[in-house]
């Protein structure tokens, strides 16, 4: 099913993508005629916590916020990169053979362009030119639980895809850029953040199944979508920052409860006589789960917990959506959240915190962890009527309970109402 995109609030502006053509032009010397930009937008997954990479079926929606990619093509395969978040300049050639960064101490801006040409060189395509660009994502929102990773890997594939006349399905650049996460980077991840960025469409909830790679659309209300496809939709996305950030390869939580998922599935696997399948929680029955699950350690028992009962909410959470049911939507939502701290076992004190405050805020439906919920924010679906007061409340009481880390957010960056927005794009 192909969605229509349009709708919802515009992201990127005319304001912002001059900025980006004017610093393109200032480094490459071109006219503003030859810019292109890459508009990848940082995504949100109301429903699927931490099944994505368990081939399990994961909810998700764009916002209109993102990274900007602005690009020229090289006249050779010189790659010179520019970035409004960090210094310096980043230099090399496509035609050099990428190796993958075996220290993850060693990742930073740089990795994700070299990622970016990793990828398409394994997967055999000719890249003969390379780019001039300006990278800029928005000051405060990277390492936040948005998959701003995702969102530059992906722009930096479609720059070297556009200026090497490559043309590239959706499903095929959602697999290379989980080869530059997984193989290039070392981040055990699965297919939720690309899919989600590249698929998504305004006014629609994408499906996404992670086992078959596919993926279905259902619009908001369906009973009512000839009354409601050309007007806003009914609530907003509220996005609550906690200060904390931390590169995930580098603090070993998310990939050991990958490993737990999986030691989990081998044991409920052979105990059913299916071994030779593939460890992953999706290839279980959950009638196995229900009838075996005293076989597992108590932490390995927690995460198919986890998993089984977010798959049943991903389920319903179709269903509510399709009806228009925001209450019972916002309750999934936040039954993710607690099953994400009682049976994942992730979040710090400072994120449950902030969790347990965007429950309390006015108009806030449901909340829980965006991202693997290590570090990074919270996101709420707010009625639209009380969207600046549910802001308000957090702040404020974000604040009382940590004031130091509130004081490193930027302050218009400490909690954020957005709309859903549409999928990555070359403009």
């Amino acid at each position: 099913m192909v969605a229509p995109g349009g709708g919802g609030a515009s992201w990127p502006s005319d304001e912002e993508l001059d900025v980006v053509r004017k610093k393109v032009v200032e480094i490459s010397g071109r006219d503003a005629g030859e810019v292109r930009v890459v508009a990848c937008p940082y995504r949100i997954c109301p429903l699927g916590a931490h099944v994505d990479h368990q081939g399990g079926t994961v909810t998700a929606m764009t916002i209109n916020y993102g990274v900007l990619l602005g690009f020229v093509a090289s006249d050779d395969a010189e790659v010179s990169l520019q970035s409004g978040q960090f210094k310096g300049v980043i230099q090399f050639r496509v035609d050099d053979l990428q190796k993958p960064i075996e220290n993850p101490e060693h990742i930073n801006w740089e990795s994700y362009a070299r990622g970016a040409v990793y990828a398409l060189q394994n997967f055999g395509y000719d890249l003969k030119k390379g780019i001039i660009g300006y990278i800029s994502g928005v000051k405060g929102l990277d390492s936040s639980g948005l998959s701003s990773s995702a969102a530059v890997g992906i722009a930096y594939l479609m720059a070297l895809e556009n200026v090497n006349d490559l043309v590239v399905s959706p499903v095929d650049n959602i697999q290379l850029d989980k080869s530059i996460e997984n193989k290039y980077l070392g981040l055990e991840n699965g297919i939720l953040d690309p899919s989600a960025i590249l698929l998504s469409r305004y006014g629609y909830l994408t499906f996404m199944d992670c086992k078959t790679a596919t993926h279905s659309y259902v619009y908001f209300s369906e009973l009512s979508k000839s009354q409601q496809c050309q007007g806003q939709l009914p609530f907003k996305i509220l996005l609550a920052f906690s200060g904390l950030q931390h590169n995930l390869p580098k603090k070993r939580g998310y990939n050991t409860r990958v490993f737990e998922c999986k030691e989990a599935a081998r044991a409920l696997l052979c105990a059913s006589g299916c071994e030779d399948a593939s460890s992953i929680l999706r290839n279980v029955n959950p009638a196995v789960f229900k009838a075996q699950k005293c076989i597992l350690q108590e932490n390995l028992a927690r995460r198919a917990e986890h998993y089984f009962s977010e798959m049943k909410r991903v389920v319903k959470g179709r269903d509510a959506w399709a009806r228009g049911s925001l209450h019972e939507f916002g309750q999934l939502i936040s039954a993710s959240g607690r099953s994400s701290i009682l049976n994942y076992e992730c979040g710090s004190k400072e994120m449950i915190q902030l969790y347990e405050i965007l429950l309390k805020a006015p108009g806030v439906l449901g909340a829980r962890f965006s991202g693997a919920g290590f570090r990074g924010c919270c996101l709420a679906v707010v009625e639209s009527d009380h969207a600046e007061a549910a802001a308000a409340f957090v702040r404020a009481e974000y604040e009382k309970a940590q004031p130091e880390l509130v004081s490193n957010i930027p302050p218009d960056r400490r909690v954020l109402v957005c709309e859903p927005g549409d999928g990555a794009r070359v403009i």
